[in-house]
């Protein structure tokens, strides 16, 4: 840990993505707690909102893995920042005139730029640590995550309600400022800006797109195991979808119609404080157990605790399991996010993360234009939506038991034979 907070370039990275972050949660959050305010007999709005952030990724899914791998990272992530803050402005505008399309359409297109961030900054942490300390910065995003679950609810909830909407934008434009400002500010070295040399912008043609969209798609087929967890995330995408609105409609409609702004932040606290604890403990449960080991069996501990919340009738009930479930998601993330890096080539990782997040937004887009669709018209309770997303999870992790631990047994011999000098004869 002290190590990789002495390499100058990751602690700027790092500060980046956290500012980046906070003020996100914070609009965001506050856009949902607007909706639900102002159109209280409209509860797919909200929906809507969730959709507005996930739905942009499968309309530039072809160009964002392909531009993290061929142009410079660090100015991807830097002119996202920038855009980004650009943007928010126009959405200000938007609640000024009161528009509820235009103010959609901004959020599509914030989130749009947004994807870009993600798979360049990714690429470049892997450029700067080596593969040992990939876990530990895994470990600390993962920390980070969970201190937004604990504050960002709250923070949202407090900036709408003490200082309004418009106070909440600003304060997530001014995020992305600082963000950009201590991107530009690192200085990296070339191999982790261009790990496959200068391209100019002209020579990206979507001839060219395509053809490296495809290549990516074709180095993840060769891999089985990358192709097995991928396949899983397309799962994840539906349980996200659920999850991405279920705090605020099980506060509003069933547990606590009355105080659900309060309870609805105190869902981020309890379920933050349980993914704190779980990734404080990641580092310690990583050593004693192999990833997809904490994978297996962390999925099919969730399906249980998520089943428990949609059978609970009290709030303090409902929040022993939020707890629980956020614990046992701490540990599984780390081991996730500090896998791919290690069984995926730097000069792919943006191909890669290009193939990723379309997959997961498809399946998270369709699960909440279903939920959308269906409550509360057909689906009457969000208790049905918590028993289908517990089921996903069975799903996901039984394939996973299945099929893991033989192709992890592939994958380290393979390993091991490429790390075995070759013999002179």
């Amino acid at each position: 840990m002290r190590e990789i907070f002495q390499n100058k370039t990751f602690v700027k990275l790092f500060f980046a993505m956290v500012t980046s972050q906070m003020g996100t949660i914070v609009g965001n959050m506050a856009f949902a707690f607007y909706l639900l305010d102002r159109f209280s007999g409209q509860p797919y709005l909200a929906t809507l909102a969730e959709l507005m952030y996930s739905l942009p990724t499968l309309v530039v899914f072809l160009f964002v893995g392909v531009l993290a791998d061929r142009l410079d990272r660090q100015k991807i992530a830097e002119y996202s920042d920038w855009i980004r803050a650009i943007l928010t402005l126009f959405l200000i505008f938007s609640f000024i005139t009161s528009i509820v399309p235009l103010m959609f359409a901004i959020l599509f297109l914030r989130s749009a730029v947004s994807k870009f961030f993600f798979p360049a900054e990714a690429g470049l942490i892997q450029g700067i640590l080596s593969k040992e300390q990939y876990q530990t910065a895994a470990g600390l995003n993962m920390m980070v995550h969970s201190i937004f679950m604990l504050f960002g609810v709250g923070m949202g909830a407090i900036t709408y309600k003490l200082l309004g909407i418009y106070w909440a934008f600003i304060i997530d434009g001014l995020s992305f400022v600082v963000s950009a400002m201590l991107i530009k500010s690192c200085q990296i070295h070339e191999e982790a800006r261009l790990p496959n040399g200068h391209f100019k912008i002209k020579e990206l043609n979507i001839k060219q797109t395509i053809h490296d969209f495809k290549e990516g798609g074709g180095y993840i087929l060769n891999k089985k195991l990358l192709l097995t967890l991928i396949m899983g995330f397309f799962l994840f995408g539906f349980i996200n979808g659920g999850f991405a609105i279920l705090p605020l409609f099980t506060m509003k409609y069933k547990l606590s119609p009355e105080n659900y702004e309060w309870y609805a932040s105190l869902f981020g606290i309890v379920f933050g404080s349980g993914v704190f604890a779980g990734s404080a403990l990641a580092s310690v449960i990583g050593k004693k157990f192999k990833p997809y080991m904490i994978i297996i069996i962390g999925i099919i501990l969730m399906s249980l605790t998520t089943v428990s919340m949609g059978l609970s009738t009290s709030i303090p009930l409902f929040f022993v399991f939020v707890g629980l479930t956020g614990i046992i998601i701490g540990p599984l993330n780390v081991a996730l996010s500090g896998w791919l890096p290690s069984i995926v080539d730097p000069t792919f990782m943006g191909r890669v993360n290009g193939w990723i997040d379309p997959i997961m937004m498809l399946a998270q887009s369709v699960s909440l234009g279903l939920i959308a669709l269906l409550f509360p018209k057909i689906i009457v309770t969000v208790d049905w939506i918590y028993y289908g997303i517990a089921l996903l999870m069975l799903v996901i992790g039984i394939f996973y038991a299945l099929t893991l631990p033989k192709l992890n047994e592939q994958e380290e011999k393979m390993t091991v034979e490429k790390s075995m000098p070759e013999v002179q004869v």
